[in-house]
């Protein structure tokens, strides 16, 4: 597929989305622009890997429209990179790093299990570009969770997509491995466009550029900045009550919500 300059790189207009009947998501909005890096916070069953999972075209709304580079998602699937969210259990297989990322070209090539000389070079720079392309013989069983976690994203990336989209990428991390993971993703930000769901807030660092939250309804911010709006979608409350929300990282303190005045007293940031 001949590769065109889009404005908007995915799109979601007034989407809709049930599952046996309760609404999961409804009337989002929402566009991703080149080069941007958008962090999807919300609860547990808010519906974010529904939204991803919407984005790739593998579920169907139920109202509204779904782009990918303005056209359906089936015709833009070549262009992006997914990784799903991985539990804890599975890592036993006897498959090595290098073989982990190779499974991202399949359906791609007719090759089943073989691969050739670029296939290969393929897999190895996906792996150097996450920082472990020194593990690539290495058993996946044999990694940390961190490591494990950057080899998946390497799988994503060794089809050289334009938007990358992570599904809990820090889920099961230690908070050395988060900075590190952290790094990767800024880094690889500079030519890319990506998307990170999560129900972590420490996610929201400086290499972040907007926030959305969902919760059925999404609220994007065009900014890295956690808003009133924000949490009061996340976790309820009313609009206006005081709630002054600090996020401590490890290693990398920042105030991810300005304190806010609470009805009718003198907001600090007016």
């Amino acid at each position: 597929m001949e590769r065109t300059a889009n404005p908007i790189v995915a799109q979601l207009e007034n989407v809709s989305f049930s599952f046996n009947g309760a609404d999961v998501l409804t009337d989002v909005n929402l566009a991703i622009r080149p080069g941007d890096f958008l962090a999807v916070l919300g609860p547990n069953g808010g519906g974010k890997t529904t939204l991803l999972k919407l984005m790739l075209g593998l579920l169907e709304p139920r109202g509204g429209r779904v782009r990918l580079f303005g056209a359906p998602p089936a015709e833009g699937l070549e262009r992006v990179g997914y990784m799903p969210q991985h539990g804890e259990g599975g890592h036993d297989f006897p498959i090595t790093v290098l073989e982990v990322a190779l499974m991202g070209l399949l359906g791609r090539r007719s090759l089943g299990w073989r691969h050739g000389r670029q296939e290969g070079a393929r897999a190895r720079r996906a792996l150097e570009r996450v920082g472990v392309a020194d593990l690539a013989g290495r058993r996946v069983s044999s990694l940390s969770g961190g490591q494990r976690q950057r080899v998946f994203i390497a799988r994503a990336l060794v089809t050289e997509p334009e938007l990358l989209l992570l599904d809990e990428p820090t889920a099961s991390v230690d908070p050395e491995g988060r900075g590190k993971l952290y790094e990767v993703l800024k880094d690889l930000n500079r030519d890319i466009t990506i998307v990170v769901v999560s129900h972590d807030l420490s996610i929201v660092w400086d290499a972040v550029k907007s926030v959305a939250c969902v919760n059925r309804g999404l609220y994007l911010h065009e900014g890295r900045e956690i808003t009133p709006e924000m949490v009061n979608l996340m976790y309820g409350g009313h609009p206006g009550a005081e709630c002054n929300v600090e996020l401590i990282a490890h290693g990398v303190p920042h105030r991810v919500l300005h304190a806010h005045a609470a009805p009718g007293a003198k907001d600090p940031h007016a």
